[in-house]
């Protein structure tokens, strides 16, 4: 990026829209209930979503608005989701998401292994019927707050090669992981199977950049740094075959096990926005409470953060960190200064909360 759009890029950011929390959680709320859903369930949607910007994850939070309700306009989307929770075992949950909007099914499914392991010590929630439902960390630092540390995943459409492969056939599926600390903040990691998400390519190509040839290869299988080539091939694993393999298990935990779709069973959001995706998550909860109490679990953390923030970094200027402090250190700044959203995406929420019920 030259200067120049550098310069842009900040004055941009500097002069976009900000709210406090209960501002932007009534204006998304208002948003979706404008597309259709119920108050309720629409407050869930915009809790998951005013996470992701408040952890500084843009591409996954509000401006989703955009794909979301053009599906939910076109009924790919079920806005008026009847979602349904049984309970074949005392730990276990199935969620049947009835082609409800992600977070709404994600947040379901999230209280349902809640509810598990309040009694049984672990909970363990399978979603089916679902569509994209954002970032994981924000699940996971919702688990935290109620002490539970979490493993959770969701599949996605298929937008990686099979290790060796030339054609796309399983999903940059993502997984995370929470613990958390009742002296600080929780170690939160959420990562997707791919070096970035595809939002990221995106962005590059309505922003005219180029991006680094690791990210992706083109329709042939070669790296490219041009992001529409990039959007035309597949993403690259981490880690190489590694990354493969995890993606793989991600997908038969949140796909097959919860009998939802899985690899090219997926539809396309962008290719058939008017058809169900049938997307699977899981969750996996552990009740902390019960390994020991809660200053225990905080004078280890606080050990095992110590050890790690303890080692002189390689690069002066740049400390070593643990998973989940940048999150955390970006929602502490947006509650201090107001959050940040782009003036695209604020528009739309607001001309969407304009159809919302009286």
């Amino acid at each position: 990026m030259t200067v120049a759009a550098t310069s842009t890029a900040t004055a941009a950011a500097q002069d976009a829209p900000r709210f406090n929390e209960t501002e932007l959680t009534e204006l998304g709320t208002r948003a979706f209930q404008g597309l259709g859903l119920p108050r309720e369930d629409a407050a869930d949607v915009a809790r998951v979503l005013l996470l992701a910007d408040m952890f500084g994850l843009s591409t996954h939070g509000f401006s989703r608005i955009e794909s979301y309700g053009d599906r939910l306009q076109l009924g790919g989307i079920n806005a008026r989701a009847r979602i349904q929770v049984d309970a074949p075992a005392p730990a276990l949950r199935l969620v049947d998401g009835d082609n409800g909007v992600g977070p709404l099914v994600g947040m379901h499914a999230l209280r349902a292994a809640m509810d598990a392991a309040r009694t049984q010590g672990v909970g363990v929630a399978f979603a089916r019927g679902s569509n994209h439902f954002g970032p994981i960390s924000p699940y996971g630092w919702l688990a935290a707050q109620e002490g539970y540390a979490s493993i959770i995943g969701s599949n996605a459409t298929t937008t990686i090669a099979p290790w060796g492969g030339s054609d796309a056939r399983l999903g940059n599926s993502p997984l995370g992981f929470g613990v958390p600390n009742p002296d600080g903040d929780p170690f939160l990691l959420d990562m997707a199977m791919s070096v970035v998400a595809r939002a990221k390519i995106r962005n590059a190509l309505k922003a005219g950049q180029s991006i680094p040839d690791t990210w992706a290869t083109d329709a042939a299988g070669r790296p490219t740094t041009d992001p529409k080539a990039a959007l035309d091939g597949f993403l690259l694993p981490i880690g190489g075959h590694k990354g493969y393999g995890l993606a793989l298990l991600v997908d038969l935990f949140s796909g097959l096990l919860s009998n939802a779709a899985y690899l090219t069973h997926v539809q396309s959001w962008s290719d058939a926005p008017e058809q169900a995706q049938n997307l699977g998550h899981f969750f996996i909860l552990i009740d902390t409470a019960r390994l020991g109490s809660a200053q225990w679990l905080a004078e280890r953390m606080k050990d095992f953060a110590a050890i790690l923030h303890g080692s002189a970094p390689a690069v002066a200027d740049r400390p070593v960190i643990v998973p989940g402090e940048i999150e955390m250190d970006k929602m502490r700044r947006q509650r201090e200064q107001g959050i940040a959203l782009d003036g695209a995406v604020v528009t739309m929420l607001r001309q969407h909360a304009a159809e919302a019920p009286a």
